[in-house]
């Protein structure tokens, strides 16, 4: 009773960790509580005497559980992309702790969490357990059932993806950067002034059938959009720069579901042009990745 007492003890120490682990492997927090349970269960069977570091191993263990899961998740019928609801709250109250749930994935990343949910499991799993955790190749490739060598290129693969290449030098980005932070911290804070002042006059926004049933696709105009945009801008406390296609664009990422996409044009360093994408098959053609900081 007293080694159960101790592992116990243990693994609690642990738990947070577990569930970090697992959460950027699956991109859900039920799902993560789920995987942590499993590692318990697998530990309280196991003889640890030989185990020189526990946590490793647990560590090592959960990885493989997610790694299952993952597999299990891709054989099944694909999830849409698209958030059930007509907004960020119904897909908020979809999970029993919504708010747990947006207070991990905003620490984690939204966008992280959207480009990691379009690697393959095996890509996955090396990528977040070498670049986020640090943890040994030679430890992932025998979770993954691979060579070393093969797990170094998995992460590899995998961080290419994450980063993404970009169509455009790294000092217009940066500046593309800047502009759609004060954009999204306009948006957010109700400013149209500010709005209108960083969008071009001939300012224009298309959005497909699924961003806005029944709305006018187009709108025209840089007053007139700003007005309308602050007075509807629930979701803009999910959105976050992110790359689109190779340029700066937008994620609205309830929880690290992708929600929406805008694809921006710029002009004379101002916001020119907006596609606001919602369809699950336009949003699965796109490239997106990661912005470094």
């Amino acid at each position: 009773m007293a080694e159960r007492d101790w592992l116990a003890a243990q693994f609690e120490e642990s738990r947070g960790h577990l569930r970090g682990v697992a959460y950027r492997m699956l991109g859900s927090l039920s799902e993560a509580d789920d995987a942590v349970q499993e590692c318990w269960l697998r530990l309280s069977r196991t003889d640890t005497a030989s185990v020189e570091n526990l946590r490793g191993w647990l560590t090592t263990v959960v990885g493989r559980v997610c790694l299952d899961m993952l597999r299990s998740r891709k054989s099944r019928r694909e999830e849409p992309l698209e958030v059930p609801g007509s907004d960020a709250t119904k897909a908020a109250a979809a999970t029993p702790d919504p708010e747990c749930e947006a207070a991990m994935a905003d620490a984690v990343g939204f966008a992280l969490l959207v480009v990691l949910d379009r690697l393959k499991p095996a890509e996955r799993v090396a990528f977040v357990l070498h670049d986020l955790f640090d943890l040994p190749f030679e430890d992932i490739a025998r979770i993954a059932g691979r060579t070393p060598e093969a797990t170094r290129q998995l992460a590899s693969r995998a961080r290419r993806r994450v980063r993404g290449v970009t169509a455009v030098p790294k000092a217009e980005i940066a500046e593309q950067r800047a502009l759609v932070d004060a954009f999204l911290a306009a948006l957010r804070a109700g400013d149209a002034k500010t709005l209108v002042a960083l969008l071009d006059p001939d300012f224009s926004v298309h959005a497909d059938a699924v961003a806005h049933p029944g709305a006018v696709p187009e709108i025209h105009g840089a007053e007139a959009w700003a007005k309308e945009a602050v007075r509807s801008a629930r979701g803009a406390k999910f959105a976050r720069p992110a790359l689109v296609d190779g340029a700066v664009g937008i994620m609205v990422a309830p929880r690290g579901r992708l929600f929406r996409v805008l694809r921006l044009t710029f002009r004379n360093g101002k916001l020119f042009h907006m596609d606001v994408l919602g369809d699950p098959e336009s949003l699965s053609k796109l490239d997106l990745a990661v912005l470094s900081d």
